[in-house]
């Protein structure tokens, strides 16, 4: 599938600074990947949110040991 995009030039410095080795096409490809799985992640955890409990939450965190953190806490 190919898309005739248009960027904005102010963000060619930025890009070109970015990118490293990949080509701008590439680099594109990628932040799109980024921003679907952010996407998607998101839609994730709102959905997880609804099917919580603050009641089972309460409960979980009551059988943690009321005692000072380790030190590799």
């Amino acid at each position: 599938m190919n898309f005739a995009l248009r960027i904005p030039d102010y963000y060619k410095d930025e890009i070109m600074q970015l990118k490293g080795d990949a080509s701008i096409n590439q680099f594109i490809i990628n932040a799109i990947a980024e921003k679907i799985a952010a996407l998607r992640t998101e839609a994730y955890l709102q959905e997880r949110a609804l099917r919580g409990s603050r009641e089972h939450a309460l409960k979980v965190l009551d059988k943690v040991a009321n005692a000072p953190a380790a030190d590799y806490d």
